[in-house]
């Protein structure tokens, strides 16, 4: 049978069809809402009192109702910018103040307290901190080369230009573009009256043949293998049934990128990114194999920093729903980067709770509209603690999302 029921915490997406709406909704202080920003936002560039605006990610549900539909938009000022100096931190602070639910305008008190994927820290006042080159290597670098240029001034200069050939100059400034996501917690409780619309799940349709989607999730292989050395890996999570044009589509509307494949150039441009603490929103990603082939698709979602990204690898698979295709889906959040002695590469670890990846992405597709149909399929045989070829722990409900685009 089909289910729809929360999740983990912070990941109610399959419940929201089900849901109904709160004519009087209050929403206690210490709630997190989920947002993606509308407006550039910059520590060299932005000023106090700058409008900002940006949208509900995810819908805030209380009691089981819709309270903030996703896609509501919530506006709010610069604060302070201070851009970065010599031996001086970039700063930013803004400030979420105003709910707008159609004409309705409702006052909100908020703290900032993450930015989606960045490189940044955040202090308990809510205010972003920027990084120092020093703590970069490519700051590294430079104190090294200072080093030698004491001594031997030639060969000095001669390793500063190198390095400068190669590795360009750390932006210490806090830049976030359209499309950032953020946290915000509210400080204060707040009180909604009227019936909150519920977003983009009100036109969702019901799956047509239940039964057999399940005997088709059930099907499915669910744990992919690392090509070197073969181990088993990440768990799939999701399924996406449409045309590789709709998929594609999809996920360019919910601002994921394509992956580069792995090369020699892809491999230069990774080690510059890590080395500059910037993004790389292409970066490639290692190989896994589902049934002995190589990913269809890959898609990312970075900001500021290789380190830190949402991506999933898509397999199309050898059958069909209701005419259209099937792709298999195994979705992670690399949160940290590490250098790996073992294996003389940087790799990736990895958010456990697998789950919140399943429902970021659920989210995301949701708000494109492209999304026909929605529905969580039970897989009794998923374990639901295992691990992936790297050591880090998987954590799941075992059951997959079932995207239908249209």
């Amino acid at each position: 049978m089909v289910r729809s029921r929360n999740w983990l915490a912070s990941s109610l997406l399959l419940a929201w069809a089900a849901a109904a709406v709160a004519p009087v909704a209050q929403i206690p202080a210490g709630t997190e809402i989920q947002l993606r920003l509308k407006t550039k936002v910059a520590s060299n560039a932005s000023k106090a009192k700058d409008p900002v605006e940006a949208i509900v990610l995810e819908p805030v549900m209380v009691n089981g109702a819709f309270a903030i539909p996703a896609g509501t938009t919530v506006r709010g000022v610069v604060e302070s910018a201070k851009a970065a100096a010599s031996g001086d931190r970039a700063q930013l602070a803004l400030n979420f103040n105003q709910l707008e639910m159609g004409s309705k305008k409702v006052k909100l008190a908020t703290l900032l307290t993450a930015v989606d994927n960045a490189r940044e820290q955040i202090n308990d006042k809510g205010q972003i901190l920027g990084i120092l080159s020093s703590e970069t290597i490519s700051g590294e670098l430079d104190s090294e080369i200072s080093k030698v240029t004491e001594r031997y001034s030639g060969l000095g200069d001669i390793l500063g230009a190198a390095k400068g050939a190669f590795l360009k100059p750390v932006d210490t400034e806090i830049v976030y573009s359209p499309g950032v996501e953020l946290t915000v917690k509210l400080t204060q409780p707040v009180t909604l009256n009227g019936t909150a619309p519920p977003g983009p799940v009100a036109k969702l349709q019901p799956v047509a043949d239940q039964d057999a989607l399940v005997q088709l999730v059930n099907s499915q292989p669910f744990q992919t293998v690392a090509q070197k050395p073969p181990k088993p890996s990440d768990m799939t999570n999701l399924m996406f049934i449409g045309s590789e044009e709709l998929l594609r589509a999809a996920f360019a509307d919910a601002g994921w990128s394509e992956a580069a494949a792995l090369s020699t150039q892809s491999k230069l441009e990774t080690f510059r990114a890590i080395a500059e603490v910037r993004g790389y929103k292409e970066a490639p990603v290692s190989v896994l194999l589902l049934d002995g082939q190589a990913p269809s698709l890959v898609f990312e979602k970075l900001n500021n920093t290789f380190a830190q990204r949402h991506h999933l690898r898509v397999w199309r698979r050898p059958v069909s729903f209701e005419g259209k295709a099937v792709w298999v889906c195994s979705a992670t959040h690399d949160t940290g980067i590490a250098f790996s002695e073992k294996d003389r590469t940087f790799i990736h670890k990895i958010d456990p709770q697998i789950d919140r990846e399943r429902a970021k992405v659920v989210s995301d597709l949701l708000l494109t509209g492209k999304v026909r149909s929605l529905a969580a399929v039970e897989r009794p045989l998923v374990p639901r603690q295992s691990a992936n070829a790297t050591g880090d722990q998987l954590l799941t409900d075992g059951q997959m999302a079932v995207v239908i685009l249209q």
